[in-house]
């Protein structure tokens, strides 16, 4: 398969400041490889083989379900229901019950979408570092983001690919520190108010929510790692 279907430019993600951009990046990545495997990789023999192999954790089978096409699916399926009756469930030669067992488990394990992103993500957090150490606007961009969710906000604290940051690691991890570390401080604060709604000393005629009412919503997407829009 094509890898730049894994990929996407860096700057897109950040040219647009709502929710955390590092959640953005991976959804699109995720929902262009789900087209992509109920689309044209129908025609591509490599693809189906993978598919076959690795199968599909049920996030990614909800994601196809809710997609388009059940033909599509069940074509996909189709092939890696077979696969899975030959390899685990015909009698062979040393093919033992503890063998069988394991290739069940191994199968449950792995995800063809799974891998594909992982390696997408990989690629473009190095992009990411790149772009902020050589590229002016990107680094206006990164620095002016709302919030970085915790789970990215670690990823990216912790990256070996932080290494590619010569002149501007310190500035990179000031920045994040701040965006993430205001975003936890206002998410708080809204919380509060959130629960301040329920108290029976509240005048209920005047209720002002402010920003509040999502408040649980954002607070799973921060300390989750996804958008809150998919809540």
């Amino acid at each position: 398969m094509r890898q730049d279907i894994c990929t996407i430019p860096i700057s897109e993600v950040f040219e647009v400041n709502d929710g955390c951009p590092i959640c953005r990046m991976r959804e699109t990545v995720e929902k262009r490889l789900i087209d992509y495997i109920m689309g044209a990789a129908m025609m591509e023999p490599d693809v189906r083989i993978e598919t076959n192999r690795l199968g599909f954790c049920e996030r990614h089978f909800d994601m196809m379900l809710s997609n388009r096409g059940r033909l599509q699916l069940a074509l996909v399926l189709e092939s890696h229901i077979d696969e899975i009756s030959k390899n685990i469930f015909e009698k062979k030669l040393f093919n033992s019950a503890n063998k069988k067992g394991d290739k069940a488990k191994k199968l449950s394990d792995t995800c063809f979408v799974c891998s594909k992103v992982d390696w997408g993500f990989d690629n473009m957090i190095k992009t990411l570092f790149l772009s902020y150490e050589n590229d002016k606007e990107f680094r206006a961009m990164f620095d002016s983001q709302s919030v970085i969710c915790l789970k990215h906000y670690e990823i990216l604290m912790n990256s070996p690919e932080k290494k590619n940051l010569k002149k501007y690691l310190s500035e990179f991890e000031k920045n994040l520190t701040r965006i993430t570390g205001e975003y936890t401080k206002s998410l708080h604060s809204d919380l509060q108010k959130y629960c301040s709604m329920y108290d029976y000393r509240s005048n209920k005629e005047n209720l002002d929510w402010g920003t509040s009412r999502d408040s649980v919503e954002r607070s799973i997407a921060f300390l989750n790692g996804r958008h809150y829009s998919n809540y």
